[in-house]
């Protein structure tokens, strides 16, 4: 599509598609992957735009994208000053974009655009809040494979949500969806989690072919399968928990007061009762409270009740006078009626 009609329509029609592309060295892939799109786009009559996110590439990725900004101005672009990671980059992606259905999709020509259309139609006409790609048949080591079954059937298990494939790269949202989570650290991996819990439960899958990498370098290594673990246990925790931590807080002080508590007390009673009522001599008792290991335990169980008790309350002033704010700074952009704004 021609860089004249596209302003036309886009000022007539609002955009159908925006897709966002996070990218760290992938000055060999983009005009293919961007000649690859702009011929899907034209084949199905798409309003688009493409939103280039270069997160702090060190090759000359950012000079072919302002080429392809020039031959084409639905290409747009938004450099970081350095690398923030593929969180921060879809989160920024997420903010910029304008179109109704917004596709996530990898730079490295392993997600192929001839899924978009497909996608597209399953968020507009199946009324899908977000459809996640299926690599059912991939192209990597098994290494890689098996580990990556392990993490998404934990996934599974611990978010309720049956996908195969939470860390496809290629993904369709409908545009409320992005408009409504915030991305951050390294919690890509789990958008689909985040809108779950954000209340959009309607999340689909569909197959989708995996490309062999053609250029460059995987940018993952074994080491994302366990900080991936670790970032569901955070997000997990989160999504249920943020807004509300004393329920969290709170409710462990509580079982955990209450434990030592009820043992201290049927310490002092168990002693009063023997006293008391079977009229056994005090010499006769054997140890006394104080001397018995379960009494300290019992002690450092109140005590640590209290102490997740205030840290709950605590929790509970700071979510209520803070707000979230990502710390990336963005070097330049390109594209975009104003500099300074999306």
């Amino acid at each position: 599509m021609h860089s004249e009609s596209y302003i036309l329509i886009s000022s007539l029609v609002a955009l159908q598609i925006s897709i966002v592309i996070p990218l760290l060295n992938e000055a060999e892939s983009l005009p293919e992957l961007i000649a690859w799109i702009e011929r899907v786009m034209a084949q199905n009559h798409f309003t688009y735009e493409v939103l280039l996110i270069d997160d702090g590439s060190t090759d000359n990725s950012w000079e072919v994208i302002k080429e392809l900004s020039k031959q084409n101005t639905a290409i747009k672009g938004i450099r970081f000053n350095r690398n923030y990671g593929k969180s921060a980059a879809l989160n920024t992606g997420f903010e910029a974009a304008q179109g109704n259905v917004v596709i996530t999709m990898d730079a490295d020509l392993q997600d192929s655009p001839d899924e978009i259309p497909a996608l597209y139609q399953m968020i507009v006409q199946e009324q899908y809040d977000l459809v996640s790609g299926w690599k059912k048949e991939r192209k990597d080591p098994l290494s890689k494979t098996i580990p990556t079954k392990l993490f998404n059937a934990v996934t599974r298990w611990f978010s309720g949500i049956y996908l195969h494939d939470f860390n496809c790269g290629l993904k369709a949202y409908r545009k409320n969806v992005v408009k409504n989570i915030v991305v951050y650290g390294e919690m890509h991996r789990y958008i689909p989690v985040i809108a779950k819990w954000a209340g959009f439960k309607k999340i689909g899958e569909k197959i989708v072919k995996h490309q062999a990498r053609k250029y460059g370098k995987t940018k993952f290594g074994l080491e994302r399968f366990l900080y991936g673990f670790l970032d569901l246990l955070s997000i997990t925790f989160v999504t249920r928990f943020r807004k509300r931590p004393m329920h969290f807080f709170g409710s462990m002080g509580v079982l955990s007061f209450m434990f030592g508590f009820f043992m201290t007390s049927w310490l002092v009673l168990d002693k009063i009762y023997r006293i008391f009522i079977q009229n056994i001599p005090t010499k006769n008792l054997g140890r006394d409270i104080t001397q018995q290991p379960i009494f300290y335990l019992a002690l450092v169980a109140i005590i640590i009740g209290v102490q997740l008790f205030l840290a709950g309350f605590l929790g509970e002033m700071i979510t209520t006078n803070s707000h979230r704010s990502n710390d990336y700074v963005i070097a330049e952009k390109l594209g975009f009626p104003n500099s300074n704004e999306y």
